[in-house]
């Protein structure tokens, strides 16, 4: 063991069930490939590649919310071991998509259980049949509908879902003492977001899954999400949603303006911004406007 690790492992051993105080921790892990940050006093947050994990610790184990892909959710494992050897209880994937299950296969035969909303295992199932990876999947063993609750030492996980958004599937996953929300893809932050048509999203149902967020959680609640232009505003408040439904609302008025005057589907893509939205960046407008665009002709 070299003298980095020797390190890190012994402050982290010392860190007691608090888990990290935690300047220490991120300057002892500042040279590897990811990067780990405590919101609340028992909730962090990892990120390497892939979209946003949480992770809970409690006395009797860890809970974690997404898995990135493989390579990335074994750093996240060996990282939570070495702060605390204690079981894995639960994954939780917010959605199906791979930069968020793919790293499912990383906990098998070590998790107690993996959670998902029922639409999210039919997506993932669909999509591993469809690219021959079935092997390659650790799927979800409970599922929920309308929603459903855990609790794991001191803390109770609560899973919600508000209908279609950003696919079908979409579960916001809360911790209810800690007061994190982790909004998986529903959420994010001021860049252009992938609307998945194929697997049941819906941007005028997403605007209400938006609204009942806001209307659901408090105003000290920490809300974790999906994706950020900027890698260190992966978590924000209740003004970062508003913004983004303002965006997907605009984006709605925008495109139903252009359908509503004759623009061909080629046309609307041409758009290079949405009249009133200056903070969303990033490369993916054009996966806006064309979700946009089916969604509004749709039937037509």
């Amino acid at each position: 063991m070299n003298r980095r690790h020797f390190v890190q492992n012994s402050v982290l051993a010392l860190g007691g069930v608090s888990l990290i105080n935690h300047s220490l921790f991120a300057r002892l892990v500042a040279d590897e490939p990811y990067k780990m940050k405590m919101v609340r006093e028992t909730v962090g947050v990892f990120t390497e590649k892939g979209g946003t994990i949480a992770y809970l610790r409690t006395k009797e184990g860890w809970v974690v919310v997404d898995a990135e892909f493989p390579e990335q959710a074994q750093h996240l494992i060996d990282a939570l071991k070495k702060t605390a050897d204690i079981p894995i209880n639960l994954l939780i994937n917010t959605h199906h998509h791979g930069d968020h299950t793919a790293g499912n296969i990383a906990f098998k035969g070590l998790v107690g259980h993996v959670v998902a909303h029922e639409n999210s295992l039919k997506n993932q199932r669909a999509v591993a049949e469809k690219s021959k990876t079935e092997d390659k999947q650790l799927y979800p063993d409970n599922t929920f509908s309308d929603g459903w609750k855990e609790k794991v030492g001191n803390e109770s996980i609560r899973a919600y879902y508000f209908g279609p958004g950003h696919t079908d599937g979409d579960g916001l996953i809360h911790f209810e003492n800690a007061n994190v929300l982790h909004m998986g893809d529903l959420m994010s932050n001021r860049r252009y977001p992938i609307i998945d048509r194929s697997a049941g999203a819906s941007i005028k149902n997403w605007i209400k899954v938006l609204d009942k967020t806001l209307k659901t959680f408090d105003s000290k609640t920490i809300f974790v999400f999906g994706h950020a232009f900027d890698p260190e505003k992966i978590t924000g408040n209740k003004d970062d949603i508003r913004a983004f439904k303002d965006y997907l609302e605009k984006l709605l008025v925008f495109v139903g303006k252009e359908v509503k005057a004759g623009k061909t589907k080629e046309d609307v893509l041409k758009a290079t911004a949405i009249p009133g939205v200056t903070e969303w960046q990033g490369d993916g407008i054009v996966r806006s406007l064309q979700a946009a665009y089916e969604e509004i002709t749709a039937g037509k």
